[in-house]
């Protein structure tokens, strides 16, 4: 597990872009957190890693967006999906067969769709500043932590 300590948006965005940076193709991020936690401006921050010359918005109204950069980068949000919705829309298939970084927003509500082997990041909101807790679920997912820790300097 590693934690990291971010004390305004501006070092929660830095964290992101040192993932899209750095995260090796077929990297699956479960992200979690309560609302305003930061989970938006940090996917904007991978997505700059990424090289995304998109705007990235929160893709709670389309539920799964795309974006093209030196890897594709997949940015879902399930926040609105109800039980059993997750089926419906083809998640599962799609993060599985994904070439590129996929970012899930509220994925304790897919938790079924997710692969086994990903990056779980808890985002915990304290006073103004954020906490993260990062753990890996698999050889591949930690070979991807590692790299990130690296380009964080952590």
């Amino acid at each position: 597990m590693w934690q990291v300590f971010c004390q305004d948006p501006a070092q929660t965005h830095a964290l992101g872009v040192a993932l899209g940076s750095s995260a090796p193709g077929e990297t699956v991020v479960a992200l979690t957190g309560d609302l305003g936690a930061g989970k938006t401006c940090f996917a904007q921050g991978v997505g700059e890693g990424l090289g995304v010359v998109e705007a990235i918005v929160s893709p709670t109204f389309v539920l799964v967006a795309e974006y093209e950069g030196h890897q594709p980068l997949l940015h879902a949000d399930a926040y609105r999906l109800r039980p059993g919705e997750v089926e419906g829309i083809g998640l599962e298939e799609t993060l599985e067969g994904w070439p590129g970084l996929a970012l899930v927003e509220w994925a304790e509500l897919v938790g079924e769709a997710l692969p086994l082997e990903h990056l779980a990041v808890t985002i915990e909101i304290i006073d103004d500043a954020r906490r993260f807790h990062i753990t890996s679920t698999g050889p591949r997912s930690a070979a991807a932590l590692a790299k990130w820790r690296a380009a964080h300097g952590g």
